[in-house]
């Protein structure tokens, strides 16, 4: 049973204290398969941003013996004490994983664990983050992203997919779509994706051409179907189709329904998000509107299916880098 030290402090959001404790701490399988203990720099009674109070039983002593140390968010305006940061730092020198949740990347990168290297954060204090630590390479454009002894996310419902990613590595697929099936989420969004993009949505569904074309190519999601046959569906022209499909989607629908050719029908429940970047120089963090967004408003009962090409890396997504142009996919460090 892996040993998870999370991480409270007085203050915080009791909902990003709850994620891990509902994601690792539920009975995956019938049986505990994490010992999540709850500490905190100074135990006793913390107080939330949500009006109750917590009570804290276990200190920072907690994390020495941790093989998980879950960092679920954090103040930007309270400076970390030595003896916090000291225990981050010696919990990951140590052979623990080190998770960041949210803001809770504000305390990987006081912590010096992450220079260099690729942290995720909530893409609204990116640009803070890479102000206040340049040494750390800020990522607004992604879910998450683990580098085997690092894993960071964004915030809020990106934390349940972190978490659930989590279960996944140590417990395996099957073991991770269970609890999602149980906790009603998603049971799997990958690391590339975005955490948003502004995508206008018309305010008569029946007028989305786009819409009424996904609606009708999820009809048929068993049965191979070309570009030609789906804009012909909505009584438009490749060309214009494709013209439009990309316009509201951000991505080729040639890409969607690939897949066919294999015999698995159009992908039109996928979830393709464009990335930004967050890099050192807090100036260069924008978006990416010519990578994939998301695919209108509808029912999604089928799992995502990224286009052929779309890397699925976690660690790297492959999309162009602002420092150096097109990179290739960083391959994940160590588990440890």
């Amino acid at each position: 049973m892996r040993k998870v030290a999370l991480l409270a402090y007085d203050g915080m959001s009791p909902f990003h204290l709850s994620v891990p404790c509902l994601v690792l701490g539920d009975r995956l399988g019938g049986e505990r398969q994490y010992d999540v203990q709850v500490c905190a720099e100074k135990p006793g009674r913390l107080g939330t941003n949500a009006g109750f109070g917590l009570h804290v039983e276990h200190d920072l002593a907690v994390m020495e013996q941790a093989d998980v140390v879950i960092l679920p968010s954090w103040d930007p305006e309270a400076e970390p004490s030595g003896l916090l940061i000291e225990a981050i730092r010696a919990a990951h020198a140590r052979g623990a994983t080190v998770v960041g949740l949210c803001i809770g990347a504000f305390l990987v990168a006081a912590s010096g664990i992450a220079d260099g290297r690729e942290v995720v954060t909530h893409w609204r204090w990116a640009e803070r983050l890479a102000a206040q630590y340049p040494k750390v390479d800020v990522r607004a454009d992604v879910l998450w992203s683990d580098l085997g002894d690092l894993v960071t996310s964004a915030g809020t419902a990106a934390s349940l997919d972190c978490c659930l990613h989590l279960v996944r590595t140590h417990h395996g697929v099957e073991l991770a779509e269970r609890l999602a099936r149980s906790i009603v989420v998603a049971p799997h969004r990958s690391g590339s994706q975005a955490q948003y993009i502004p995508v206008p949505v018309p305010p008569d569904p029946t007028d989305d051409v786009i819409e009424r074309a996904m609606v009708w190519a999820r009809s048929r999601l068993d049965h191979p179907v070309s570009l030609d046959e789906w804009a012909a569906a909505v009584a438009l022209s490749r060309r214009t189709f494709t013209r439009q499909f990309r316009a509201r989607t951000g991505i080729s629908g040639q890409g969607l329904v690939a897949p066919a050719a294999a015999g698995s029908g159009p992908a039109a429940a996928g979830d393709h998000r464009s990335p930004g970047r967050a890099s050192r120089n807090p100036e260069r963090i924008r978006d990416r509107r010519r990578a994939p967004a998301p695919l209108p408003p509808g029912p999604r009962h089928h799992a995502a299916t990224p286009p052929p090409g779309v890397r699925t890396c976690t660690a790297y997504s492959g999309w162009p880098s602002v420092r150096a142009g097109v990179e290739g996919c960083r391959a994940p460090g160590p588990r440890r």
